[in-house]
């Protein structure tokens, strides 16, 4: 049987701690926390998406996850409505370091404008604005 992936549905985090990280979302990025599951799972929802926010201390038997679930070890890109100046101007007010950008990139539908900061478990954060 062939098949075609139509769209990424959530992605998992791995973090140190869920509050901390679940809290710079919100702040920084606008995202919406839900709780949800019978252990009080943490998730963060934008669009039509979201992230599963796991503690990397909780044992991969009983919530499994990839092989590797070091803090810090995702590199996301996430496509906002304002510019990339606009953005670097946020991240400034909220307290977050930029690590490059304002910079042209490549996305997925072309050229974007991207700029680079880390959230609190040092996860490479790129947000970038198609023209």
């Amino acid at each position: 049987m062939r098949f075609a992936v139509d769209r990424l549905d959530h992605i998992v985090i791995n973090c140190k701690d869920v509050e901390i990280s679940a809290a710079w979302y919100q702040r920084v990025l606008g995202m919406e926390r839900e709780t949800f599951g019978k252990d009080g799972r943490t998730a963060l929802r934008f669009g039509g998406q979201k992230i599963n926010l796991r503690p990397h201390a909780h044992p991969i038997t009983e919530w499994p996850s990839g092989r590797v679930t070091t803090p810090g070890s995702q590199d996301l890109c996430f496509i906002v409505t304002v510019t990339a100046e606009q953005i670097a101007a946020h991240l400034e007010n909220c307290g977050v370091t930029i690590e490059i950008g304002p910079i042209g990139k490549a996305g997925a539908l072309g050229p974007i404008d991207s700029v680079y900061c880390r959230d609190p478990d040092g996860n490479l954060i790129e947000i970038s604005s198609y023209g």
